[in-house]
């Protein structure tokens, strides 16, 4: 189930809600009780440290090898 950030106005905490995704646009009441909040823009973090191999040199390329160089 994914998980939502929300801001709340009246006291500017944050907080996180798991809920379906059907429901991500619904109101969310923060943990203090207020109704006045906003659904916050979240990223994804992607991370990795394995490097994308270097290109082959010829031999079947894109044109059988004519094209790479």
């Amino acid at each position: 189930m994914p998980r939502y950030e929300y801001r709340c106005r009246p006291c500017g905490s944050t907080f996180e809600l798991n809920r379906p995704m059907a429901e991500s646009s619904a109101p969310a009441v923060c943990p203090e009780g207020h109704e006045d909040t906003v659904k916050l823009l979240s990223t994804v973090a992607v991370g990795g440290s394995a490097a994308a191999p270097a290109p082959a040199r010829g031999g079947g390329g894109c044109c059988g090898g004519g094209c790479c160089g």
